[in-house]
């Protein structure tokens, strides 16, 4: 039989919940409609106070998550309506121990729902730490167990000190798996110079991330388990109630810190133009979870395609598939040069603090448990004391974990690398990559060429 989710505008009515959800008096505006959809709810922020019937204010400690060094609270002065638009202000303690205050709001229960398409305008913040960030968790976590088990979905993020570049993201796992895409603005403009819309739409069986209307993400296929047991039945754990979350996080692991007592700290405003959640009149939940495709090997067994760095090397912005990619971190600056004859030649001016500010990286390499690999190349350099800081097989989509890992020291005179290793991981993996992450060391010049990997038969 197929099973149909259905919802009716009628229904979300008898909860309470406004259609546009706005508090005391101002202008008001009529959240326009969408063809295919009914409006679930919306929130144009146009009263003079939080509605909350659609939202509350969370109140979190100092590095409740992520090691972020704000303090979440129910202020009014972190968080308030302005000019139609939710403002979620980031501030100093004044106690001088680089700490902070900040604003998260979610949700209601009363406005929890499951599918629909979720919009939003906004404006985030410039600064080093600043985190801005929309997103949706379940309502009730213990469904299918806590995160990541539970799933996220991140419809926006951007880091403070790289407007530029915003990011979707789904997390779900056990063990934490991720995909995310990216949007990056060119010819000066970021997001935090004017404001965007951003959206996802989410079906049974499929996340689509937007920006300005353009889509830049699609993800149809994830899992939800318990370490060591078979996965939730597809879609789990995107088939049930979410609610939207809105912060702005200062500091953390992957933003890094503010420098306490910058200006920028004086105007670290997050603004909220409208919220917008439309729904489908019905949605077909009679989904299955696609087919995992694995990539074969060339007819010499070798799953690296460009063994010798002939084709077009990639960056992280332009990457699609399968290929070379050579990605550097702004802490970081290297070249390359293609080698006539096969090869590549990499100078690095600037290593950078970590061992992938100067990556490459060849994409999609599959992996299948009880099988053993052979790993091997040729590797040289300009200076005794160079060292290929991780040669190694990460996991983008498996919460980057890495398979199997080395660290090479590199001579003068040519040298091959050679080393088997069997994977052993339960889930199987179509999408890892093969790295040599060479950051994070002494500046100078390294040649890498004839890289392969291959499966091999063992006794």
């Amino acid at each position: 039989m197929r099973r149909k989710f259905m919802r009716s505008l009628g229904l979300l009515l008898t909860c309470g919940i406004a259609i546009v959800g706005m508090a005391g008096c101002g202008k008001s505006t009529k959240t326009p409609t969408k063809e295919g959809y009914n409006i679930l709810w919306a929130d144009e922020f146009d009263g003079s106070s939080l509605n909350t019937k659609l939202w509350l204010r969370e109140e979190r400690p100092v590095g409740w998550t992520n090691n972020e060094a704000q303090e979440y609270v129910t202020d009014k002065k972190n968080g308030f309506v302005r000019d139609g638009k939710f403002v979620i202000k980031g501030m100093e303690n004044p106690d001088g121990v680089g700490t902070y205050t900040s604003c998260k709001l979610r949700n209601t229960s009363k406005a929890a729902f499951m599918y629909g398409r979720i919009e939003t305008r906004a404006k985030v913040p410039q600064g080093k730490g600043l985190w801005p960030a929309i997103w949706m968790m379940p309502e009730d976590e213990s469904v299918y167990g806590q995160w990541p088990k539970c799933g996220e979905i991140d419809i926006m993020e951007v880091l403070g000190d790289q407007t530029e570049t915003a990011f979707g993201t789904v997390h779900y796992g056990e063990p934490h798996a991720e995909k995310q895409g990216k949007v990056t603005l060119t010819g000066g403009e970021t997001f935090a110079t004017d404001f965007h819309e951003y959206a996802v739409e989410w079906e049974p069986g499929k996340l689509e991330w937007f920006i300005d209307g353009k889509s830049y993400l699609v993800v149809d296929n994830w899992f939800s388990a318990e370490k060591d047991e078979d996965d939730k039945p597809f879609p789990a754990p995107f088939n049930q109630k979410f609610c939207i979350q809105m912060n702005l996080a200062i500091g953390g692991d992957w933003p890094g810190y503010p420098d306490f007592g910058a200006d920028y700290m004086k105007n670290a405003e997050f603004e909220i133009d409208y919220v917008r959640v439309y729904q489908k009149p019905e949605y077909d939940t009679n989904v299955t979870k696609p087919e995992v495709v694995y990539r074969n090997p060339d007819e010499t067994g070798n799953y690296i395609s460009d063994t010798n760095f002939e084709h077009e090397i990639l960056t992280k912005d332009t990457a699609m598939g399968v290929g070379w990619v050579f990605h550097l971190e702004k802490d970081a600056n290297a070249t390359y040069t293609q080698l006539d004859g096969g090869g590549i030649k990499i100078d690095i001016t600037k290593s950078g603090t970590k061992d992938y500010s100067v990556q490459l990286y060849h994409a999609e390499c599959p992996f299948i448990n009880g099988k053993t690999y052979k790993v091997s190349f040729d590797y040289w350099g300009d200076q005794e004391s160079f060292r290929i800081r991780e040669v190694c097989i990460d996991a983008p989509n498996a919460g980057w974990q890495r398979y199997w890992t080395d660290r090479v020291d590199v001579t003068t005179t040519k040298q091959t690398y050679e080393t088997t290793f069997t994977y052993t991981m339960k889930k199987n993996d179509a999408g890892a990559r093969f790295e040599f992450n060479i950051g994070n060391s002494s500046e100078g010049t390294i040649y890498l060429s004839n890289v392969r990997l291959e499966e091999v038969t063992t006794d």
